[in-house]
């Protein structure tokens, strides 16, 4: 069955004295979360760090092209 995720993308600033960041939220349908990022981020140099909660939702870490970015996902 397939699931449904709120899923908030964060991509972090490199400009130092900033800390802003751009957030996207979006609802998905997917049976894997994981492999729903790894279909997203296709540069094949990205490195993934997966870490899950203890509430259930999925973290991913994710360096690509120079850039840190944030991937959760919170079953609705």
């Amino acid at each position: 069955m397939i699931k449904r995720y709120e899923m908030i993308r964060e991509i972090f600033n490199n400009c130092s004295g900033n800390q802003m960041r751009d957030v996207y939220f979006e609802e998905v349908e997917t049976d894997d979360p994981e492999a729903c990022v790894l279909e997203h981020f296709q540069d094949p140099d990205a490195t993934f760090n997966l870490e899950s909660t203890s509430e259930g939702s999925w973290v991913f870490t994710v360096e690509s092209h120079g850039l840190r970015q944030r991937v959760s996902f919170t079953e609705i």
